[in-house]
């Protein structure tokens, strides 16, 4: 696991963002993995900067995202769909049958998620997958006892996750109680795995994903067992590191490494 650490969240964003134009620019058709949530705007900024002023190229990309709420339409300004059109994908030249995002209104619920699992595959499977992290060590919707060999599923919400979640919505009970989301399985099966986390309130979730045990009740620690996972941070959210100092070493000789 790569750990990078950047002063501000802007740095951080930036050097996220460089690491997808990159895995772009080697794969156009890269398939690639998108998450929600306020940590991922930054990257997607700078993703539609290079895209306007640079040319960045996303024709050929294949975009599948981690989750949707249960119930909600793709209309809904809560909907992660609406938060991808606004926030990314009209912003860029992204096919629109090239998007995957799952669907909140589906009546099979489980042929569904089956669906989704064979989309991905037939897609050839995600290169890089970008991802967030929840207080509680969550990743996509994975709450606190997933499995960590979970495929794409429907999951019952966590209180904690709700009560994140409420500041997005009119009233605390029009939060959704469940999600569609992919497995922490299907997150790993990932090519590369791109995690951000930004803020004094995701030092604790950090910490136990970086240096604690491996364990369903942080989804996010089955990074450690991923052969290409990379974590940015910004200084805030790494403040609980105990190896800090060893892994901002690496990054500055990381030439010497070939990376």
């Amino acid at each position: 696991m790569d750990v990078i650490v950047k002063d501000t969240y802007e740095e951080m964003s930036r050097e996220a963002a460089q690491i997808v134009a990159q895995a772009m620019r080697a794969k156009p058709n890269l398939v690639l993995g998108l998450a929600t949530g306020g940590t991922p705007l930054g990257l997607y900024h700078e993703l539609i900067r290079m895209h306007q002023e640079e040319g960045l190229d996303f024709s050929k990309v294949t975009t599948f995202n981690l989750d949707e709420y249960l119930g909600l339409p793709p209309t809904h300004e809560q909907s992660y769909a609406y938060f991808m059109q606004h926030n990314l994908f009209r912003h860029i030249n992204v096919r629109p049958d090239k998007i995957y995002v799952p669907s909140g209104l589906v009546e099979d619920v489980q042929a569904y998620c089956a669906w989704y699992e064979e989309e991905i595959a037939r897609a050839g499977g995600i290169d890089l997958q970008v991802l967030g992290i929840g207080r509680d060590g969550h990743i996509a919707f994975n709450e606190p006892g997933s499995s960590l060999a979970s495929r794409t599923r429907v999951v019952t919400l966590t209180k904690e996750t709700i009560e994140d979640n409420a500041r997005f919505f009119a009233r605390p009970e029009d939060v959704p109680r469940f999600a569609i989301t992919m497995g922490v399985g299907t997150i790993m099966e990932a090519r590369h795995c791109l995690l951000l986390a930004n803020g004094p309130s995701k030092a604790e979730a950090v910490a136990a994903l970086v240096e604690g045990p491996i364990t369903s009740q942080i989804t996010a620690s089955a990074l450690q067992m991923h052969p290409q996972a990379t974590v940015i941070l910004d200084r805030a959210a790494a403040a609980k590191l105990k190896r800090l100092d060893y892994y901002q070493w690496i990054y500055e000789n990381r030439q010497y490494l070939g990376r």
